[in-house]
């Protein structure tokens, strides 16, 4: 009778959990989904070698230029100045100080061979002013920038995102050790990775600095997409016990999919709306230094929501049927021969 009873309470499980969502088949779109993420990182590859990468002198030092302003100008028209008149990539940044008094200034930041003499600097100076005559724009102060500091930094966030990779596989091993953590750990790090990978893509395609926005959006993205990652296991884990003992993984996987892609999507919609308003206001008002970041933000938000649904769950649910068959290569093997 209570074999019966388990049976009857499995059967009305499965078919309440059917109910409450339509099941979409994730396993069988697994293909797709390895291609696609296949495809964006060799071409964020190829576009690493064709448009190179832009690192700021936070990383590599270089040289800061500081000018007072009034009235209004174009970023991008002065980094095009400075630019042609230096014979390197330089980057400006809108921005004010208080001496005395409160004063608009932008910052050329650029990385040269030659020392950028006074000379240098007073011609710069006037090309400045030849076009804006009008913007009364005066000289406030030259730095020169070491690459330690900045290496320094890039060393701690990069060992900082490796000790949590750690934390995070270890901590999954232990919380979904009745679907084997281990494996679901390593998988939610590599769908980490792609999101890196996807974030910094970002950066070189649109030409963005390589600097202290970078990292705060990769120390962001990773933060959304692993929640999102983990809710899915704990979903999988959830229904492993509700449904009948026969259920096969895929289907189990699917379920769980299906049942928290609606709270995944919407979510990840409410971040990205907010970053794309903030990306039309910054473009509005051209102020580059805030695109730098929501921009990236944005696409990392969109890749993040993508891996925690499409590419997590399906490596780590490939890897568990091929676990289950570890002789199936060897079957399938001899009956070719």
């Amino acid at each position: 009778m209570s074999k019966q009873i388990k049976k009857k309470e499995s059967k009305t499980n499965i078919q309440s959990i059917l109910e409450q969502v339509k099941v979409r088949d994730f396993w069988g779109s697994r293909r797709k989904f390895f291609i696609l993420s296949s495809f964006l990182i060799v071409a964020v590859l190829l576009c690493c070698f064709i448009r190179g990468v832009n690192v700021s002198i936070e990383f590599k030092g270089g040289t800061l230029a500081t000018y007072s302003y009034s009235g209004n100008i174009d970023e991008s028209k002065i980094a095009s100045i400075a630019s042609d008149y230096l014979g390197t990539i330089a980057n400006v940044q809108l921005g004010e100080t208080f001496t005395g008094e409160k004063q608009t200034t932008f910052t050329v930041s650029f990385n040269m061979e030659d020392s950028f003499s006074a000379e240098k600097q007073d011609e710069l100076l006037l090309e400045f002013q030849k076009e804006y005559p009008g913007a009364y724009i005066e000289s406030l102060e030259t730095n020169d920038v070491a690459a330690k500091s900045g290496k320094t930094f890039l060393l701690k966030c990069t060992v900082a995102a490796v000790f949590a990779s750690i934390v995070l596989i270890l901590y999954i091993s232990w919380r979904f050790k009745r679907i084997s953590g281990w494996s679901a750990g390593i998988f939610a790090v590599c769908a980490l990775l792609h999101d890196l990978c996807i974030v910094f893509g970002t950066f070189v395609v649109c030409g963005f600095e390589i600097d202290s926005n970078f990292m705060a959006v990769i120390l962001t993205i990773l933060g959304y997409s692993v929640n999102d990652t983990i809710v899915i296991y704990d979903r999988i884990r959830e229904n492993e016990a509700l449904l009948p003992a026969g259920t096969k993984l895929t289907e189990l996987v699917n379920i769980s999919l299906s049942q928290t892609m609606r709270r995944t999507v919407r979510t990840s919609i409410t971040t990205i709306t907010a970053m794309l308003i903030v990306s039309v206001l910054a473009t509005v008002n051209n102020v580059d230094s805030i695109l730098r970041f929501s921009i990236p933000m944005t696409v990392g938000m969109i890749s993040g929501c993508y891996s925690s649904l499409c590419l997590a769950p399906m490596l780590w649910t490939a890897w568990k049927t091929r676990e289950k068959d570890p002789n199936k290569k060897t079957k399938a093997a001899a009956e070719n021969a």
